[in-house]
């Protein structure tokens, strides 16, 4: 894993820490593949590739500020 990756991968971890806190998720954590991050979103686990699991978070958090 490249400083890049590592980077994107703490910035997904504080994200998904938020998330967590405001029940968007029920859960997260590192998937299985180290390019992956497991979000447990609606009871279901998702493994996502490190960009679309930042763009999810960071567009679940924009749309629970709106509503």
């Amino acid at each position: 894993m490249n400083s890049t990756q590592a980077a994107l991968r703490d910035e997904i971890r504080e994200l998904a820490e938020e998330a967590f806190h405001q029940k968007l998720i029920s859960g997260h954590g590192d998937g299985p593949d180290i390019n992956e991050y497991q979000i447990v979103y609606q009871g279901k686990p998702r493994h996502l590739p490190l960009e679309q699991a930042y763009f999810f978070l960071t567009n679940l958090l924009y749309r629970s500020r709106i509503h």
